[in-house]
């Protein structure tokens, strides 16, 4: 796969020249995804050199070694030590190039949907869920993303059946997406007086966005129902029939949304939705084809699959698939769970290089 780097000046140049055409400025979704292509190319460039430069300090190195007995002891020693901290350093460069060369997600750039429902353990699931998204929110705040609220069925015990947020920002979904399947939660309930352990699950689905040009639904498919808004809320919320609800016919997929005052932005809201759960539903049938390399996944796929365990009274994650466990709960319900998804990650691209080595 090294050997696909030799035409990357032409690349870069050819890059360059695009981002400095004023066609392409001009249309900024196309120039950010030039510029995107040019920094991974420029990334690259960078890396080869760096190996480069090793390989060609490691064959010095080698050539005062072959000289041999009239190099002073001290140096051919000092020579001997260099080569095997640019070996090391070459298998590193090595790697990072390879994952740097690895299929892209086609994904991985997108603003990504956010659902997590409760399921079983009833309030303490629902609590958990409001628990989990402001996990998600905190670490998004520290990336700089935005969340914005779709949809969500508040229990009025400061948990939720289910929250939909549209999480937006630089390269989200590359980050998120292992999230996706069952989050289980075990801790005392505030009203176990008995100081009983209970446990609990969520559901955790991670999708991304679809533009309206990938996807074209037709309408005559959508079946719109619009109602009064219940629970929580203001009084224009609850008093007209500003919620709407979704069906795609063909396939049965229903999205609600009544968290806007205005029945107009909930449809905007719901269609957008909609739209990500089709084009997940399409992704998911590809995967199924393609059952084997799927496998070699951390969890992108199946929803029904126990991801994680949060376990309060030891202050223990444990993520199960990649057997990672820290005694960090507060930290991560905090937001701070790179130290969760940099693993998970750097475990995925192991697994692919696996398949293409």
């Amino acid at each position: 796969m090294i050997d696909k780097l030799t035409d990357l000046d032409e690349k870069i140049s050819h890059l360059e020249g695009r981002l400095s055409d004023p066609s392409l400025i001009a249309d900024q979704k196309a120039y950010q995804k030039v510029a995107q292509e040019h920094s991974h190319f420029s990334r690259l460039q960078v890396l080869y050199d760096e190996l480069d430069g090793v390989i060609a300090d490691i064959a010095d190195n080698r050539e005062l070694l072959q000289g041999g007995d009239d190099e002073d002891e001290e140096l051919l020693e000092m020579a001997r030590e260099e080569i095997e901290e640019l070996s090391v350093q070459e298998k590193k460069l090595e790697q990072d190039i390879l994952f740097l060369l690895l299929p892209k997600d086609p994904n991985d750039e997108r603003n990504t949907f956010l659902e997590i429902r409760a399921g079983t353990g009833g309030d303490e699931a629902a609590l958990f869920v409001a628990d989990l998204f402001r996990m998600y929110s905190r670490y998004a705040e520290s990336q700089g993303w935005k969340v914005e609220i779709m949809s969500s069925s508040n229990l009025g015990i400061g948990g939720f059946k289910e929250i939909i947020a549209l999480i937006s920002g630089n390269s989200v979904y590359s980050k998120l997406k292992y999230e996706s399947g069952v989050h289980r939660v075990q801790r005392v309930p505030e009203t176990e007086t008995q100081g009983r352990i209970h446990t609990s699950a969520v559901t955790v689905a991670i999708l991304p966005e679809a533009d309206e040009v990938e996807l074209n639904i037709n309408p005559s498919e959508l079946k719109f129902d619009v109602y009064r808004a219940s629970g929580p809320g203001g009084q224009s919320v609850n008093t007209t029939d500003s919620a709407v609800r979704i069906t795609h016919l063909p396939t049965g997929l229903m999205v609600t949304c009544q968290d806007e005052k205005s029945q107009h932005k909930n449809k905007a809201k719901a269609l957008t939705v909609l739209r990500a759960r089709l084009l997940d539903q399409m992704e998911q049938e590809h995967h199924d084809k393609i059952s084997e390399a799927r496998k070699s996944q951390v969890g992108t796929g199946d929803r029904s699959e126990r991801i994680r365990t949060y376990n309060f009274p030891q202050g223990r994650m444990t993520d199960h698939r990649i057997n990672l466990t820290l005694y960090k709960l507060e930290s991560i319900m905090a937001g701070k769970i790179d130290e969760i998804l940099v693993p998970l990650i750097t475990h995925d691209q192991e697994e692919k290089l696996k398949l293409i080595q």
